[in-house]
């Protein structure tokens, strides 16, 4: 049986758009998923259709979340918001805390999946950090250090305790939401990686854009293919030696 994977997409409030990265779409592929874009519908009651529809869930990247969520007033710094996606999200997002299903959450879906746990944001790291987390490089490329916690499912994941990733994001997790636990920092001591901290529930989400560098490198390549093993097991549905889109065994 196929493993759906749903991908949350971005929103242009002038031009009316749904958009998303196409590399979201190849690594769910090449890791033996089958992707669905997922709009950010005004009509609210959708949402649980889509939970329940799907096998797992991706919260992509994108805009800054409404501090609102977190119970804060818009602060310098804060950029540009997308109400709509943001209430769409945040109602899956709490279907998927509240339910068994798996997530990997990317950079602004790191961020949300915390929020939605009832954690809070650093609004604008101006003053937080020194360091730069908005690199002005390919997208491909690794700019920074992240530090892995032994023990978590990241690092059984990475197979290491430290590796380099990409950044793009002028926020960040500050209080850490319930049922998560932090597993990864960057030498700054910004929190780059959380985990659901109840084993059953397999959620994990980074702070860095995977999608970008897994077809380059290992560790960003196995935070899809767990997922997409994760969902399946989830649906009681056999995962086995699929082939991936390229036509190699997995």
């Amino acid at each position: 049986m196929p493993v759906s994977i749903g991908i949350t997409c971005g929103w242009e409030e002038e031009k009316t758009w749904h958009k998303l990265h196409d590399e979201y779409v190849g690594a769910v592929q090449e890791a033996g998923g089958v992707p669905f874009l997922l709009p950010s519908i005004a009509s609210l009651e959708l949402v649980a259709v889509y939970y329940n529809q799907l096998d797992g869930f991706i919260f992509s990247g994108g805009s800054d979340l409404d501090p609102h969520f977190f119970g804060e007033e818009p602060q310098e710094g804060l950029a540009e918001i997308t109400p709509r996606r943001d209430l769409w999200e945040m109602a899956l997002a709490r279907l998927v805390l509240a339910g068994n299903k798996p997530a990997l959450g990317i950079c602004r879906g790191f961020q949300l999946l915390n929020v939605a746990a009832g954690g809070t944001l650093y609004q604008d790291l101006k003053g937080v950090t020194a360091q730069k987390h908005q690199q002005q490089a390919p997208r491909w490329y690794p700019t920074h250090t992240v530090k892995v916690q032994p023990e978590s499912r990241l690092f059984r994941l990475a197979q290491q305790e430290s590796f380099l990733v990409n950044s793009f994001h002028h926020q960040g997790v500050h209080q850490l939401g319930q049922g998560f636990q932090a597993v990864a920092w960057s030498k700054d001591g910004l929190i780059e990686a959380i985990e659901s901290s109840v084993a059953e529930k397999k959620i994990i989400a980074v702070q860095w854009h995977p999608e970008c560098t897994w077809c380059q490198e290992r560790i960003s390549s196995s935070l899809f293919k767990n997922l997409v093993e994760c969902a399946a097991f989830k649906g009681g549905k056999k995962y086995g030696n699929r082939k991936n889109s390229r036509g190699n065994q997995r």
